[in-house]
């Protein structure tokens, strides 16, 4: 019998939360991602301006496939309101992507 257990949608949202984290990096270098509260404007914490937004958008699209149309752009207003909204549209069903290095 295995230990290995198949992945929670916990699982997925932490995945999603370091795939944002790590697009993060690429758009504002200067900002420590990991120190991000989940909880807080993204925009306001991490100093980010309109085309910022954007190029996060960009990245994250190029990290999982997912295309997330302008009139969604609200459920993005926090790290954890970004994994959690990139985690349902992946469904419950579906594995998250490989965590990046």
């Amino acid at each position: 019998m295995s230990d290995h257990q198949p992945p929670t949608p916990d699982d997925a949202v932490e995945t999603y939360r370091q795939i944002v984290r790590t697009a993060l990096g690429k758009v504002a270098p200067d900002v420590d991602a990991a120190a991000l509260d989940p909880d807080l404007d993204l925009q306001d914490e991490a100093g980010l301006d309109s085309m910022d937004v954007l190029n996060l958008v960009v990245e994250v699209y190029e990290a999982t496939g997912t295309e997330i149309p302008e009139r969604d752009y609200p459920y993005l207003s926090t790290l954890g309101g970004f994994a959690d909204y990139l985690a349902a549209r992946a469904g419950a069903a579906a594995e998250p992507p490989e965590t990046p290095a």
